[in-house]
């Protein structure tokens, strides 16, 4: 099983490309399954996540051509051969569940299994399931699969009591070929939201308010082809300005957009980063500073994301001063604090708080990554350790994060993929 060994110490200087955003690629990878004219994707991260949904749509029936050297694939969907998504493909990855709108929609069924993927907490699928019901559907539950059924849909009004990325997602395409207007309530605001939108609306959809907590979607009778550029990841983005403010850095991240990721950068310039933004790349100098400890309260968008919170723990570790890491939207998403402990990090858990006090160094040991974000906060703890840091269980890096390794030794860090523990990080 493939690790990661760090030498810390290295202060990260220099330039990077980002990569496309995997959670808005997921979607609008499935949203192809609404059409059978072909969609044509380009600034497609190169992801284990977005090779496991490009085999499920092969599964149902899809023609998938995908050149991982250029980002780029085509999604033909013309016939569908079956409407039901394996346990065996769908157990790894919660985002499998988003094929279950457009596959409703489309076909008049789907059959998909219940979700997998990272064990950060609960995130019950129960709010897809009310929305196609209030849509006309019959939804069942049986056997660990939804079975659900509808002639066509119709459109519907219908507020989500909890605010729900995939399930705003999930029922945005399942509105696009309903019959009637269907207006989605307390809807998620991210920007991954806003990209599908824009690439359903290029395939002929008619839809409003996306990005915005009340979103609006015309059905019409038809999708047809059509060609859509992949937002940029913020939470990469996200992650290797943090890398380089722990390293007491400079970094620049072109292709990021502006935009996408403002409460971070609030809470990097907190910090002590002086931050620039253009049209086109975000870049953060931390002139030789050790950050200053900052208070994260996570929310869903335009708050602080879930999924920066892990690093800004990290960067709490070694940061001066105390800082409080306050988690709202998942349960279990503090497993993390166990293994910085492990490299020396003082963090106290309190409930869904963890108080963090800097310290002047970190220790290297070996660590186990237990979700996605996690992984990435420990790999930036190890960026800053004292000798050798040695992550394991990085297969969840590798759902998430396009050539982490290769990117961070472009910055100057000691980072190399290894099959085995050597003596000294062991």
């Amino acid at each position: 099983m493939d690790k990661l060994l760090i030498e810390g110490g290295a202060r990260l200087n220099g330039t990077i490309c980002a990569s496309g955003a995997k959670n808005a690629a997921l979607p609008i990878l499935c949203s192809a399954l609404l059409s059978a004219e072909p969609l044509r994707l380009t600034n497609l991260p190169q992801l284990q996540d977005v090779r496991t949904t490009q085999r499920l749509l092969r599964e149902l029936g899809a023609e998938v051509e995908a050149d991982a050297e250029t980002g780029t694939a085509t999604i033909t969907a013309a016939t569908l051969t079956t409407h039901t998504a394996p346990y065996e493909l769908v157990k790894t990855m919660r985002a499998s569940i988003l094929v279950l709108g457009p596959l409703l929609a489309r076909s008049g069924e789907a059959r998909v299994s219940l979700p997998g993927g990272c064990a950060i907490g609960a995130r019950p699928v129960d709010i897809h399931l009310e929305g196609l019901r209030a849509m006309g559907a019959e939804v069942i539950v049986e056997g660990g699969f939804i079975h659900a059924r509808a002639s066509r849909l119709k459109g519907t009004r219908f507020f989500m009591d909890t605010v729900t990325v995939t399930g705003t997602e999930n029922l945005m395409m399942a509105a696009t070929l309903a019959e009637g207007t269907t207006v989605l309530e307390n809807a998620a605001r991210e920007p991954e939201i806003a990209d599908l939108a824009a690439c359903l609306n290029a395939m002929g959809a008619r839809i409003s308010g996306a990005g915005t907590a009340t979103i609006t979607v015309e059905g019409v009778d038809a999708l047809h082809g059509a060609d859509h550029r992949v937002l940029p990841d913020r939470i990469e983005i996200g992650t290797f300005l943090v890398a380089g403010a722990m390293t007491r850095g400079q970094v620049t991240v072109r292709g990021a957009g502006s935009g996408l990721l403002d409460a971070v950068l609030r809470k990097l310039e907190q910090a002590g980063a002086t931050v620039m933004v253009d049209d086109d790349a975000i870049s953060l100098d931390m002139a030789g500073r050790r950050p200053q400890a900052v208070d994260v309260h996570t929310a869903p968008f335009p708050g602080f994301p879930t999924d920066m919170q892990a690093q800004f723990m990290a960067m709490n570790c070694i940061a001066e001063g105390v800082g409080t890491v306050v988690e709202t939207v998942f349960e279990n998403r503090f497993m993390h604090a166990l293994e910085l402990q492990r490299l020396g990090a003082d963090i106290r858990v309190e409930g869904n708080t963890a108080i963090v006090r800097g310290r002047e160094q970190l220790q290297g040991a070996p660590v186990m990554a237990t979700d996605l974000r996690a992984s990435a906060g420990l790999v930036l703890a190890g960026l800053v350790a004292d000798r050798h840091t040695l992550v394991d269980r990085i297969y969840h890096l590798d759902r998430g994060y396009e050539r982490l390794e290769e990117k961070f030794r472009d910055l100057g860090a000691h980072v190399q993929r290894v099959t085995r523990a050597p003596q000294e990080a062991a």
